[in-house]
């Protein structure tokens, strides 16, 4: 029997085992999320954007939670310091394995930002429902979108943590 691509109890192994570098990207990672996100959307208020629609006050913590989600999957991309057991030449990063939640991670950041959008700023909405059609229809879709984000995000660092406990890299002497 072939083992699942994800597992929490591995995931949690494998977030015990972070070292501050890792801790330091995963910070970064959210924060860099939240303004890619916030900003253009307007849930992070600015004077380079605006809303036609006010925000919404689940936006906010769908913000935080797809935010700290994804700087976790994007840390979990981060190397560790070498170790006189590492080669000294460096090796190119493959392609993610799509079965690691590379392509989950993505969409679920693209789903992020369609979800705390304005409904009536976003052109494609716009273009194929109207303004009516997208505050009738797109506007109560977009928690869902939120929570599709938030799961896809989630399933997304589950593999990709479970992945690094399973060849774990050797502690520096």
């Amino acid at each position: 029997m072939s083992s699942s691509p994800r597992s929490l109890s591995r995931a949690g192994s494998a977030l015990r085992h972070w070292q501050r570098h890792q801790w330091f990207a995963a910070g970064a990672g959210t924060l860099l999320t939240a303004v890619l996100v916030g900003v253009p959307t307007d849930v992070i208020p600015t004077p380079l954007f605006s809303r036609s629609v006010p925000v919404q006050g689940w936006n906010y913590p769908a913000l935080a939670v797809t935010a700290a989600l994804a700087g976790v999957v994007l840390s979990t991309y981060v190397r560790g310091p070498a170790t006189s057991a590492t080669p000294a030449t460096p090796t190119a990063p493959s392609a993610p394995d799509p079965a690691t939640g590379g392509r989950l991670g993505s969409l679920g950041g693209i789903l992020s930002f369609l979800a705390v959008g304005c409904p009536v700023c976003n052109k494609l909405v716009l273009l194929l429902l109207g303004a009516s059609g997208a505050l009738s229809y797109w506007a109560p879709l977009q928690p869902l979108v939120a929570l599709a984000s938030v799961v896809l995000l989630t399933e997304a660092a589950l593999r990709r943590l479970a992945g690094q406990t399973a060849c774990p890299v050797p502690a520096s002497a």
